[in-house]
């Protein structure tokens, strides 16, 4: 089998003596959205934190257009391409809408590339154009959740790494989110989608993997698994988004 854009390889990652993803194996194609479903603690969020560098695996692997991810240090995964929106928002509330916007452009060196990426992003969302003086943290929630992917954004990725976008959101704003995640893989960016809310993730998704304790427990196109009675049992119950 050839590689994958983004795989990982029999992935091992332990926090102290306790493991936390045991040999997962992820494959993603360039142009996918992939979204990994699963209950609190089967590991999605350290499978996203893994690729992006920030925690180290203890056996296997990342690999990214054919290249080891794994060895790197997570800003210069960023510099390849791979940048990451996290659960919970994490903006900077003592900053600026502008402010968190030009952190997110620190590996940037072509300052023209990065105002046309900054076009884009308050096309595609307004509300940060007209609030980009405020101090992030008088946002509301779903502006913040719109600055964190936007802050990703900056770094003009290849693969966005989205963790929870959803999280907490009122259902009109759960809606909107999808369309901009839609979006923003129309214009060519390969996104990896971690999501409680999973018939709204299945429906702009290609293929779903999902996640049990540690392990992928199943794997099949996004239409396959909203039609599987199983998934519907245990995660479309009322998801509706």
């Amino acid at each position: 089998m050839s590689a994958a854009y983004l795989e990982l390889r029999d992935l091992r990652v332990a926090y102290g003596k306790v493991e936390a993803l045991h040999g997962i194996n992820v494959r993603v194609e360039k142009g996918e959205i992939v979204t990994i479903l699963g209950a609190n603690g089967a590991g999605k969020t350290t499978t996203l934190t893994t690729i992006s560098g920030l925690m180290k695996p203890s056996a296997g692997g990342v690999f990214f257009d054919g290249k080891p991810l794994h060895t790197l240090r997570s800003f210069e995964v960023v510099r390849l391409g791979i940048t990451h929106s996290p659960e919970g928002r994490r903006v900077f509330g003592a900053l600026t809408v502008r402010e968190n916007l030009d952190l997110g452009a620190f590996t940037a060196k072509d300052p023209e590339r990065t105002g046309r990426i900054l076009g884009w992003i308050f096309e595609l969302f307004p509300r940060l154009k007209e609030r980009a003086g405020q101090l992030a943290g008088t946002l509301s929630g779903g502006e913040q959740q719109m600055l964190a992917i936007a802050r990703a954004l900056m770094g003009d990725p290849k693969v966005l790494l989205l963790d929870e976008p959803s999280l907490g959101l009122a259902p009109i704003l759960v809606r909107s989110i999808f369309e901009s995640v839609r979006e923003i893989n129309d214009r060519g960016v390969t996104v990896i989608l971690v999501e409680q809310n999973a018939r709204a993730a299945l429906k702009i998704a290609s293929r779903g993997y999902v996640m049990e304790v540690g392990r992928v427990v199943m794997e099949d196109s996004a239409d396959a698994l909203l039609a599987n009675p199983d998934i519907q049992a245990a995660y479309l119950g009322g998801t509706e988004g």
